[in-house]
């Protein structure tokens, strides 16, 4: 059934990008972790060809996260070097797996807000796909950069074709999707959305905007460059975009708070969490939401 799902899945008006980018080992969206001996497979596509998920196998052990702030790691029986955070994210998905029952995890969330690596660490855990709506319409356009995208046709017909993707993508099962960060912004998209579990990464702006500065606004469309200081210009547009789409991240069924997660944690900045933290606060909501 799913293999003549993605044999449907043909795209031709798509035009898309949110994936992540190299930020400094600290910083709390990049781990490469999943990155090294990755068993995933992604064909590429064009008008002609189906487009093919990232595929996310469980492993026997996870591989050991980047960051300094994980606990001294242990080793499994298969000879995997691990973390004790990573064990407990192993465990909170093989509890969580079963009572999703297929259904497929969309997150949504502001430019730059970690949802593809996010994405991709939730996959391999729960054994489900990966999908990266952006780079999906990337893909069957040639290759042509979001913010070429952007430029020679317009937000409207980026949107239009970003509506398209999930409209594909919710017919399928046992996915996790990285959705674009305006996603939300069509009340269309939350009704494809909304038939699996949508989860929301909050990201306090000011860390977002450091992040994004420190990179490079030059791949998204929606930072204009304007003079002055780069952080400044740059938490002046998140700003303005988050009202425009605050309210509607609010339809989201999780949210995820880094805030929550550094006091949890005794953290005081979000800077310093990393991506197993997230991917594990992620799975405690999603099964929260599930006991509702």
């Amino acid at each position: 059934m799913e293999a003549k799902l993605l044999q449907s899945l043909h795209l031709t008006t798509w035009t898309g990008s949110d994936s992540m980018f190299p930020i400094p080992n600290n910083s709390m969206g990049l781990c490469t972790r999943f990155d090294k001996k990755r068993r995933v497979n992604m064909l590429k596509c064009n008008l002609e060809r189906s487009i093919k998920p990232v595929i996310g196998h469980r492993a026997a052990g996870l591989k050991v996260s980047c960051t300094s702030q994980n606990p001294p790691a242990s080793v499994l029986e298969s000879g995997t070097v691990t973390t004790e955070e990573d064990l407990v994210l192993k465990k909170k998905s093989e509890e969580i797996e079963p009572c999703l029952s297929g259904r497929c995890i969309y997150l949504v969330g502001m430019m730059g807000s970690g949802k593809t690596t996010i994405g991709q660490i939730l996959s391999e855990v729960l054994g489900y796909s990966f999908f990266d709506s952006d780079k999906l319409i990337e893909q069957s356009v040639g290759g042509t950069a979001v913010a070429d995208i952007f430029k020679l046709r317009g937000e409207a017909f980026f949107r239009h074709n970003e509506t398209e993707v999930l409209h594909k993508l919710s017919s399928m099962r046992r996915l996790v999707v990285s959705t674009g960060g305006g996603a939300v912004v069509r009340p269309i998209n939350w009704k494809y959305m909304h038939k699996g579990i949508s989860v929301f990464i909050d990201v306090p702006l000011d860390a977002l905007a450091q992040r994004l500065t420190a990179v490079g606004t030059a791949s998204r469309p929606l930072l204009h460059h304007e003079s002055g200081d780069a952080y400044t210009q740059t938490l002046k547009r998140l700003s303005k975009l988050w009202e425009d789409r605050s309210e509607a991240y609010g339809n989201a069924h999780v949210r995820v708070s880094l805030e929550r997660i550094a006091a949890k944690l005794g953290l005081g900045d979000v800077c310093c969490i990393n991506p197993t933290q997230i991917a594990i606060e992620a799975l405690i909501q999603i099964e929260d939401y599930l006991k509702k």
